[in-house]
Parts: C-alpha cells; sequence; structure tokens
C-alpha cells in the first residue's frame, strides 16, 4: 500500500509541475490564450496541490502506523 501511495503522491506532484509550467508559459504568451487558460490552470494547479498534499499526509500517516 505504501508503495501505492509513494507512486499516486509522485504523479500528483508531477501533474502539478505539468500544469504549472503551462501556466506559466501562459503568463509569458499573453494574449488569447492566457485569457482562456489562465484562471483554469490556476484552478486545477490547486486541486491538483489538495490531492498531492493529501497524498503525501497519507502516505506519512501510513508509514508511521506500520
Amino acid at each position: 500500500m505504501s508503495t501505492f501511495l509513494l507512486i499516486a503522491a509522485l504523479l500528483a506532484m508531477f501533474a502539478v509541475l505539468v500544469v504549472l509550467g503551462i501556466g506559466v508559459f501562459s503568463l509569458y504568451r499573453g494574449g488569447k490564450f492566457g485569457e482562456r487558460w489562465s484562471n483554469k490552470l490556476m484552478q486545477w494547479r490547486v486541486m491538483l496541490q489538495a490531492v498531492a498534499i493529501g497524498l503525501l499526509c497519507l502516505l506519512a500517516w501510513w508509514k508511521a502506523g506500520h
């Protein structure tokens, strides 16, 4: 179970990194792309960060108990 949680947490953190990178690119590019996607990308980043933090907390709890 801890291996599954570790892989899931790493995938979630990688997803945050990808969305953050796309968000920075949209700020750099500007124009219609930035206007259309910046708010949605921020929402996705916050949601993915919450998932990553939740998985890390669950992993720490699992490791402490076993």
